[in-house]
């Protein structure tokens, strides 16, 4: 009943822990990028930036989550990662220019900003995942 859920894990563990990877690598290229650190506003118990980096870790997982449904090959996988992050960078930067205050609203906790930029990464992450083939 349970040999081929064994038999899998290795597949599994694999897959996982390299999802794991790249989306660790994407949240610090985004980090990185923002002109404020959400991770210390998280701490400092800033809504705003919990949930406009809610919103891009969901949108640049959803297409990684797929890529492994559609093909199970990590190398895809690996590729669709580079492709949904630069996605979610290009979402970020279109959000810029649509809301130029979103640098200094972000980190003044404005929700209306944030909810925005979430909205954005998830609408632009789910399109990116449908597209995948």
């Amino acid at each position: 009943m349970f040999d081929p859920v064994l038999s899998a894990l290795p597949a599994f563990a694999s897959f996982f822990l390299t999802a794991l990877a790249l989306l660790a690598a994407f949240l610090g290229l985004y980090i990185a990028v923002t002109p404020y650190n959400e991770m210390a506003l998280i701490r400092a118990g800033n809504e705003a930036a919990a949930v406009s980096l809610g919103g891009a870790m969901i949108g640049f997982a959803l297409p990684i989550a797929v890529s492994v449904a559609v093909s199970h090959n990590i190398y895809a996988m690996l590729g669709w990662g580079v492709v949904a992050g630069g996605v979610q960078l290009l979402a970020y930067v279109l959000a810029r220019l649509a809301l130029p205050t979103l640098n200094q609203a972000i980190p003044q906790g404005r929700l209306a900003a944030a909810i925005f930029l979430a909205s954005l990464s998830l609408g632009v992450g789910i399109l990116n995942a449908g597209c995948i083939i």
